[in-house]
């Protein structure tokens, strides 16, 4: 028979909860008190389940929940709470509650629901459930305690109708987490929907959130709908949401308190139902002590706190992060060796997962294994010193020049920029414009010489299979020699 613990110091609710769940075949214990808890000789009983209330006179539930999973970890806890109490209620689940209720008990039905779930539903089901989310959306939970504890946290809350902020460092797979929340989530079915703050402009992140009636402002030809329309059954994810300017923060505050919203250039007022999840490479509470950020704004965003370690806290996952991005790039059967993954967890990896993916790329795609096994001299190098502008005329050879010019320049300007961006440190972004405009001279007379030799140098006729003027074909070439004049070559 399953036994039923109930904690709470109504006597009114126990006797009800008796009453409910008795009927339902269950052997319930009613206890009103934190001294009754600490009474129960948990050796002669075992529960399956236990409904702990968060407020109780002489404890708390916290307390309480912490003494049942040493006492008896296998048993299944849902805590009871107000609204008020929420934060305390996710911080119950963090330490190992499976869920929360809120109270009063407006539906009995879905009390009913969701006990019976926690009790029909195993370790093993759920664990398993994780798992296939994780890797539907790519997110790699990989062996280390905190990022399994992480995602355990993240499934939980994520069947809650709350907001959630995750915070990590530029590249740790934000955007992937917030997925994995929304699949995990009974909105699963909707809309993701997703807007990097600091990648728009004010004006246009206003439209793009809100939307805008027609003639709202100039370009603004036809009414468009805004992303908390769009969404609204759905999860919105909000990327780099520091980089929201001030104005744009107090509308964002209306929206969560409210739920309500107006187009741009519009006086009706609009209602949304979409789950808020913001993401921060900043400390989002130190962005408020330096009034970047509004202290409101913070405190509704951050229901739900979660933070990705970087990839250097996690390296023991680095194996698992490899087959992973291996199996991105290509079908064919290829793995690292032991030495190869040595030296890639030697590397901090100041880039996190999106770097490592950037290195995976260019390992697989530039390997020349026969057996599918990278070994270590195999791997370009990773700790380069100090990044600086390297002249065209260097990373060119006579050989390469001979032989095919344009394929083996164009691998090795790719090699040399991704290794600069990689590194993420004191990058002269001037020097790496000036790579680019001068790729653009080089590819640029590439095609024309080719197509000048094609035409015997009838430059008319090479104009018209470029599909450019005479004039442009004339500026180009001079172009090139202008550079040419100032690299070098």
């Amino acid at each position: 028979m399953t036994r039923l613990l109930i904690v709470d110091d109504e006597i009114a609710i126990g006797n009800f909860l008796s009453h409910l769940f008795t009927s339902k075949g269950y052997q319930v214990t009613v206890i009103n008190s934190g001294y009754e808890f600490f009474e129960i000789d948990f050796n002669k009983q075992i529960f399956h389940a236990a409904m702990i209330d968060l407020k109780l006179p002489n404890s708390d539930g916290l307390s309480i929940l912490r003494a049942l999973k040493k006492q008896q970890p296998g048993c299944k806890a849902i805590i009871m709470t107000g609204y008020s109490t929420i934060n305390t209620a996710v911080e119950a689940m963090k330490l190992g509650a499976i869920d929360y209720i809120e109270k009063p008990f407006d539906d009995i039905d879905v009390l009913e629901k969701q006990i019976e779930n926690l009790l029909a539903t195993s370790e093993e089901t759920t664990e398993q459930h994780i798992s296939d989310l994780a890797h539907q959306v790519g997110l790699i939970i990989g062996e280390t305690n905190e990022m399994n504890y992480l995602i355990q946290t993240a499934y939980k809350v994520a069947r809650k109708n709350i907001n959630v902020l995750i915070e990590g460092e530029t590249g740790t797979g934000k955007e992937v987490l917030a997925r994995f929340i929304h699949e995990s989530s009974k909105r699963s079915k909707e809309s993701f929907i997703g807007v990097n703050c600091g990648a728009i402009s004010k004006s246009l992140l206003e439209s793009e959130l809100f939307g805008h009636e027609r003639g709202a402002f100039t370009g603004a030809t036809q009414q468009r709908k805004g992303l908390f329309e769009i969404a609204s059954k759905g999860t919105l994810f909000l990327d780099e949401i520091v980089e929201a300017t001030l104005s744009i923060q107090v509308k964002l505050l209306r929206v969560l308190e409210t739920r309500e919203f107006m187009r741009v250039g519009s006086e009706k007022t609009f209602r949304t139902n979409a789950r808020i999840v913001a993401a921060s490479n900043e400390n989002l509470l130190e962005a408020v002590q330096n009034k970047k950020f509004r202290e409101d704004l913070y405190y509704r965003l951050n229901v739900v706190h979660l933070k990705i370690p970087p990839l250097r806290e996690r390296k023991e996952d680095l194996p698992h992060l490899l087959q992973y991005l291996v199996g991105r790039v290509t079908s064919i059967p290829i793995s690292f060796s032991s030495d190869a993954i040595k030296i890639l967890q030697e590397y901090d990896w100041p880039g996190n997962i999106r770097e490592l993916s950037n290195y995976v790329t260019r390992v697989v795609t530039l390997s020349e294994t026969t057996d599918g096994l990278i070994t270590a001299k195999d791997l370009p190098v990773l700790k380069l010193p100090s990044v600086s502008y390297t002249p065209i005329k260097n990373l060119i050879s006579k050989k390469t020049h001979q032989e095919h010019p344009l394929e083996d320049f164009l691998k090795n300007w790719v090699e040399s920029l991704l290794l600069t961006f990689e590194q993420e440190k004191e990058i002269n972004l001037e020097e790496i414009l000036i790579r680019i405009k001068e790729l653009e001279a080089i590819v640029g007379k590439a095609f024309i010489q080719k197509t000048l030799k094609e035409t015997l140098g009838n430059r008319k006729e090479a104009a018209k299979r470029l599909q450019i003027t005479m004039r442009k074909l004339r500026y180009l070439l001079n172009e090139k020699k202008e550079s040419e004049k100032v690299s070098g070559i």
